[in-house]
């Protein structure tokens, strides 16, 4: 590790820097390559329906296609670009000089990138996933796509999940931390709002697509038969996990653009937006309400009508707080005096193309005129006019927006406008047209000949709006070079304090410590705080105030490249053994390695002794990342707790055949577990008392009982396996080896982190400082209170 970071111009300061500009600009350079991947493979399969039938690309092909780009655009594209955005400016917006934990940060990004290279490998290891991205069962599974591709893309989405989940973590301790003191939530800018709403609902959404992708990585590894089941249930379990996640991400896509536009028409319009408050409530109502329609992409189930009609409510209620919104962006614009520039153009642009996505997508939520047009183009077009035309359109308003912020150069206004021209046009005939084309079937590349003239038609626009890019990226890299210089902000009207500081940004972000206290920003000596102010609860002020930060560390890209290996060991298990033990062990000790290191590595996240902290003043910011964490861990196991209910009342809840045949090796492991937590207590009351003696007698009792507990477990399985009993016997042996599989590796984690404590510990470690402790403690009870839930549920019901 080192302070100093390297030049830009050097690998190294790519591949080690901790720092949020940096990181953000990842984001951003990496999604724009998604981008233009994924976008080729839309002209690709464009290309194909010019006219119906077979063209060049076959049924298997053109499937594999059409779901990569799918899948490419909204989780590799969308949101990662609104994400470099989020790194880039929120710690800006908010007067911070990073983010709560830089390192995870890193991580994070690097996750997303192996992620990213894991599943781009799929298409070079036989076919890859072909289901569309919704990845239907029973189409998900084996029996159907059988090729090692579709279950590397699963464990490459598996990656992106807990890429995921370090990031919300992440941002939601930072902003409820570590914001400028004086600069309440109320009053932080529009745009870290709705990153924070976004974050928030990520946090549990994509933890449910993690669930279900383990479950469904399985199915297609171990031979499980969740998604097989007794009948339809299999199938029914994935519509309910999937679009559990599935319509969060909706405004988990849309929330980021949303800001950028309230940012974008403020500064143009020259007017503060109309409603803020209430559009804030109106974002909180959308983001709750978000996670109770999911079964409106489900009426063509078996689900009976009247859950069908309580959802087709509940649907069109969620578009009420969104017409607010619409509102006070039109209003705020009236009100206003507008100037044209490149970045209004796409947020009007984005605002034009949300309104009729938004009315198509209610026609969608009432379960008659559902019947008619779920599996056609309807959807299609609802769904780009929503995803690309409202937030895709906005954050290409962003990238001209921060552009100046991010090189201190100015774009090209002309070849900006001129983008814009040629990117509406295309648009419009690329999807208005899949409107009146809407009778095509989704999926298929055949097509009833009369509708061939408005193919063509979306072709046309499909390669206009495509080429519209071309003048983006000789754009932005004539104007890098040869752009005029930006020294601060290039526009006349901005309320944001991403503005305040040099553009580019430097370093440190600030040239003193930001502070709201007089009603505006200002600046103040970074000279040890005064005794009134709050502080932070994880380290004494003036100790903090006196550490250098640091910017650099190179174990979080060891520790990605390690946990790709290891899931692309564990996929290719369905093809060879031996490929999965060599890939796989070795991803195994790259992560051991990595994070070890890490762990040991000296680094001082760059952190204000004086922030505004409400709602979390005086809980230390480690702990509520842990408490955010333990909430997302909460969501992984209510979804597969949830699976077993499903599936158990599927089959019929008394026909149920209980694996286990005795509950006494779960009531043993259940006394075990609880004292293992009692020896953490005393651990940590060792440490404050700064008994080292005890310390490491209590981190070695809780090893120990965690061996117990693993040991009395391996008994249980071998008898279940010595009267031939696996997890593909039936879905209740299903259910049992893999939930409380996924106990037990959580057991094994936090046994490698006991270790290391007890290592450290016995060297001295903790006595000063028993926080780490503290926060293991909050870890390892969590995994004994899932066992307290699971040992019922297993072995007594």
């Amino acid at each position: 590790m080192s302070d100093e970071l390297p030049p830009r111009s050097t690998a190294r300061r790519w591949l080690t820097s901790t720092n949020h500009k940096d990181v953000g600009i990842l984001y951003i350079v990496t999604s724009l390559y998604v981008f233009v991947f994924g976008g080729l493979m839309a002209l690709l399969f464009r290309t194909q329906l010019w006219t119906a039938g077979e063209l060049f690309l076959t049924g298997i092909q053109y499937n594999e296609v059409v779901s990569g780009h799918g899948l490419l655009m909204i989780f590799w594209f969308i949101t990662p670009l609104a994400a470099g955005f989020a790194n880039y400016f929120v710690p800006l917006q908010i007067g911070a000089d990073d983010l709560a934990f830089p390192r995870l940060n890193a991580l994070s990004y690097w996750l997303y990138f192996v992620s990213l290279l894991v599943y781009l490998s799929s298409f070079l290891i036989g076919t890859t996933l072909a289901t569309g991205w919704t990845m239907y069962a029973p189409l998900n599974l084996p029996m159907y796509t059988p090729a090692i591709g579709g279950t590397v893309t699963v464990a490459a989405l598996a990656i992106l999940m807990l890429s995921s989940t370090i990031a919300s973590v992440n941002f939601i301790t930072t902003i409820h931390y570590c914001r400028a003191e004086g600069l309440s939530l109320l009053n932080v800018p529009l745009f870290t709002w709705t990153w924070l709403l976004t974050v928030w609902m990520m946090l549990f959404a994509f933890a449910t697509l993690l669930a279900a992708l383990l479950l469904l990585g399985s199915d297609r590894v171990l031979g499980t038969l969740f998604f097989v089941g007794e009948g339809p249930g299999g199938s029914l379990l994935w519509g309910h996990l999937f679009w559990f996640f599935g319509h969060p991400e909706v405004y988990i896509v849309f929330f980021p653009p949303l800001g950028l536009m309230f940012e974008m028409f403020q500064t143009f319009s020259g007017r503060r937006v109309v409603g803020r408050k209430w559009v804030i409530l109106a974002m909180i109502l959308i983001a709750l309400q978000s996670f109770l329609v999911w079964m409106h992409h489900m009426f063509l189930t078996t689900i009976n009508l009247e859950m069908k009609t309580l959802f087709m409510a509940t649907s069109i209620g969620i578009s009420l707080p969104f017409d607010l919104i619409v509102f006070s962006l039109i209003y705020t614009l009236v009100r206003g005096k507008i100037r044209f520039h490149t970045p209004f153009l796409f947020a009007l642009g984005g605002l034009i193309l949300l309104i009729p996505g938004g009315i198509t997508g209610v026609f969608l939520g009432a379960v008659v005129l559902d019947y008619e047009f779920r599996g056609t183009y309807w959807v299609v077009a609802h769904f780009h006019y929503i995803m690309l035309g409202g937030g895709g359109t906005a954050l290409i308003g962003g990238l001209y927006y921060w552009f100046p912020k991010m090189t201190g150069r100015m774009y090209d206004e002309f070849l900006g406008k001129l983008h814009f021209a040629v990117y509406f046009l295309g648009f419009n005939l690329a999807f208005g047209a899949q409107f009146v084309g809407w009778e095509t079937p989704r999926r298929v590349f055949d097509y009833a000949p009369g509708l061939t003239e408005w193919h063509q038609v979306m072709t046309i626009g499909a390669f206009l709006l495509g080429g519209s890019f071309l003048l983006m990226f000789y754009n932005f890299a004539k104007s890098i070079r040869s752009g005029d210089q930006v020294e601060g902000s290039p526009w006349q009207y901005v309320r944001t304090a991403e503005w305040a500081t040099a553009s580019p940004p430097p370093l440190e972000n600030w040239p003193g410590r930001p502070t709201y206290t007089s009603g505006s920003l200002e600046f103040v000596s970074r000279a040890a705080p005064d005794g009134g102010a709050a502080q932070s609860a994880d380290k004494p002020a003036i100790e903090s105030a006196r550490e250098h930060p640091s910017h650099s560390s190179p174990w979080p890209v060891v520790a990605a490249v390690g946990t790709g290996l290891l899931f692309l060991g564990i996929a290719l298990a369905q093809r060879s053994m031996l490929d999965a033990a060599v890939v796989g062990i070795a991803g195994f000790l790259v992560t051991t390695y990595g994070a070890l290191q890490f762990g040991l590595e000296e680094f001082h996240a760059p952190e204000s002794p004086v922030a505004a902290r409400w709602p979390f003043d005086g809980v230390g910011k480690t702990k509520l990342g842990m408490w955010v964490f333990l909430a997302s861990d909460v969501m992984v196991f209510g979804a597969i707790v949830g699976s077993y209910v499903f599936a158990r009342a599927n089959l019929g809840w008394n026909a149920w055949e209980t694996v286990p045949p005795s509950a006494i090796p779960g009531l043993v492991n259940t006394f075990v577990l609880l004292t293992s937590s009692f020896a953490v207590v005393l651990a940590l009351e060792y440490a404050r008392r700064e008994r080292q003696a005890g310390v490491v007698a209590s981190l070695g009792a809780t090893l120990v009982l965690g061996f117990v507990f693993l040991g009395i477990k391996g008994w249980e399985w071998s008898e279940e396996f010595a009267h031939g009993v696996y997890w593909d016997s039936s879905i209740e042996a299903s259910t049992y080896f893999v939930t409380t599989g996924l106990h037990g590796i959580h057991v094994i984690l936090g046994m490698f982190v006991a270790g290391f404590l007890l290592w450290r510990s016995w060297n001295g470690a903790y006595l000063d400082d028993p926080r780490p402790i503290e926060y293991f403690g909050l870890y390892w009870h969590f995994v004994d209170i899932v066992w307290v839930f699971l040992f019922p549920l297993f072995y007594l019901l």
